[in-house]
């Protein structure tokens, strides 16, 4: 193989990817590049990481036209002599993973967390079975487009050997007209970052939802749900969805109330370094996967907990 491409259009992601190019590069020996489009910012960062940064300044390519994306990287690969591409598994990563392996005649794998080399391949694990179990599956074909999924590598270290360089890019045709852009209303919240989170499920009363939001605040940390509270309930937003459908979250502290645990939730937080879970059922599954567990009413935990930080 000749080489690694890291691109993602989100700041943290790409550091994250950076980390995993070299982890790979290191067992395979293989150089690592990282592409940024129209992102100064980003670029600079990578440098400052010790990338070898191509950049390309084109006002006509933007994240949401993953088809003109998906050229442009094919030509970026092409150029470079990559033979494998590392992307985020955000929703748009994974729609440009998918266009750009049918551009390259490539296999692909989405939503990877762990990467490793053997015996000249990449190995790579991922959920499977609807998270019920882990698998770990290699691309055989002489190309490759991995998309890992978000915090699931550290974010590249500050280090000396950086460079940006200009990549002249081929005219690529848009697919998409941009006509404005307009700033997301409403809450938005990045659960991925929170080193604190406090995630409510439906064994909580609506009610309830302020004081919860309280006790996140006074922690430093984010409010969180299970999909039902956000796509059911409509109390929280969809951007605050843990599990297979939401967000794979990694925080210092997970405090789940009311929360069952079901293997599409428990597969976005079982990766916390310390989880606290209550549950008035004694045989809910999240009990068992907390390293602390309490049998009681979510309801009154929740008052408690609060009267207690104030």
């Amino acid at each position: 193989m000749a080489g690694i491409l890291i691109y993602s259009d989100q700041d943290k992601l790409a550091l994250e990817l950076l980390t995993a190019a070299r982890l790979i590069a290191k067992d395979a020996n293989l150089n690592v590049k990282a592409l940024v489009i129209n992102n100064d910012a980003q670029a600079g960062e990578l440098a400052s990481r010790g990338a070898e940064v191509y950049q390309i300044c084109s006002p006509e390519l933007f994240a949401a036209d993953t088809a003109a994306l998906a050229a442009a990287l094919q030509q970026v690969i092409e150029k470079l002599d990559s033979s494998m591409v590392l992307l985020s598994s955000n929703r748009r990563g994974k729609e440009l993973a998918g266009r750009l392996a049918q551009k390259l005649a490539a296999g692909g794998l989405s939503d990877v967390s762990g990467l490793q080399v053997s015996g000249g391949k990449i190995q790579c694990t991922r959920n499977a079975l609807g998270g019920a179990t882990v698998a770990t599956q290699q691309i055989d074909t002489e190309k490759a487009v991995i998309a890992l999924a978000a915090r699931s590598f550290e974010a590249a270290p500050i280090q000396d050997g950086g460079k940006i360089n200009e990549f002249v890019m081929d005219a690529v045709t848009p697919s998409v007209k941009l006509l404005q852009t307009e700033l997301k209303a409403g809450d938005v919240a990045d659960i991925q970052a929170a080193d604190v989170l406090v995630v409510i499920g439906q064994g909580v009363e609506e009610d309830d939802l302020p004081i919860a939001e309280k006790i996140a605040k006074k922690l430093g940390g984010e409010i969180a749900c299970s999909k039902p509270v956000a796509t059911d309930k409509k109390w929280l937003p969809e951007d605050r969805i843990i599990g297979l459908s939401g967000k794979k979250c990694k925080p210092q502290l997970a405090i789940i109330l009311g929360v069952s645990g079901q293997v599409q939730f428990t597969v976005g937080i079982r990766d916390a370094h310390t989880i606290i879970a209550v549950n008035n059922d004694e045989n809910a599954y999240m009990l068992q996967v907390a390293d602390y567990a309490m049998v009681s009413d979510a309801g009154q935990v929740i008052n408690e907990l609060n009267k207690a930080l104030s």
